[in-house]
């Protein structure tokens, strides 16, 4: 069994949306991943629609794909004070992603930061209802997991699951499956990578699969650090990363790298080298 995938990295918009696009195009990239806005704020940016249209009309010629990732401060499980800018900026960056053709935008699974576990599922259930309650666009939100280095919140499938399938519009919600934070986390052991996949059939998880972010790790498995190492320089190495890639359940995704760019200045080393694992696979 191959298939051949959306593989790509994140990339920069300083050019703006489109030129985002086009550099990725450039560096070989059938998908890219980008922040909609500043990513160390929650202040909301005007949509340009303009320059958002420039990115989806390129897109659909090139048959590229792209995510948009929400900014670092954005916490799901964000106390109730906190909640109407948390919701505002993830309409902010939902009506960006939709007007640049994006899959969906990902977002940290959140952190507790202390308080009662319960409280935090249902600070997260409750962000989800009210940004969702009223979207009717095509790009979903994308729950990401943890690798567990803020706490113990979000680092299983099980976990993701059921946040999805407890909110209001569990059809307006998808995951992005982190291979660096599973690894992390003590969920993926790449020796016996079988048993995720069909853990995650169980769960329904893969059914709602929109991308992947491809990331080695520069930490043990189980370390709970979130490192990323470029792709086969770390822990996971390429085999077991090209291994989880080929199974049926990770197919036609959008894949992503957020490791370190080459002497270039661009992930295309990387991306040639990722597409080799499919070619060379090929029956």
């Amino acid at each position: 069994m191959t298939h051949s995938p959306f593989i790509g990295a994140h990339v920069s918009i300083r050019g703006g949306y489109g030129q985002a696009a086009r550099s990725a195009r450039e560096s070989g990239a059938t998908c890219f991943q980008y922040f909609p806005k500043n990513p160390r704020s929650l202040k909301l940016k005007p949509v340009d629609y303009r320059d958002a249209s420039s990115c989806a009309e390129y897109c659909r010629e090139q048959g590229m794909a792209s995510i948009a990732h929400t900014p670092y401060p954005t916490n799901l499980a964000a106390a109730p004070g906190d909640r109407e800018v948390m919701t505002a900026s993830l309409r902010n960056d939902l009506e960006i992603a939709e007007a640049c053709g994006s899959v969906g935008i990902v977002v940290h699974f959140g952190h507790f930061a202390g308080m009662e576990p319960l409280q935090g599922y249902q600070n997260i259930i409750q962000c989800m209802n009210e940004v969702l309650s009223d979207w009717t666009g095509h790009t979903k939100l994308l729950l990401e997991n943890m690798a567990g280095n803020h706490g113990h919140e979000g680092m299983t499938p099980e976990e993701l699951v059921k946040v999805r399938e407890l909110c209001r519009y569990p059809e307006k919600i998808g995951f992005c499956f982190d291979t660096c934070h599973a690894y992390a986390a003590g969920i993926w052991n790449p020796e016996q990578t079988e048993e995720l996949i069909m853990r995650g059939e169980r769960l329904g998880y893969w059914a709602n699969l929109k991308a992947v972010h491809l990331n080695d790790s520069r930490f043990p498995y189980g370390s709970r650090r979130d490192r990323h190492a470029g792709i086969g320089s770390g822990y996971i190495g390429g085999a077991a990363l090209s291994q989880l890639l080929k199974m049926e359940a990770l197919a036609d995704k959008v894949i992503v790298m957020e490791t370190e760019k080459g002497p270039d200045g661009t992930h295309r080393a990387e991306i040639a080298a990722v597409r080799t694992w499919f070619e060379a696979g090929e029956d």
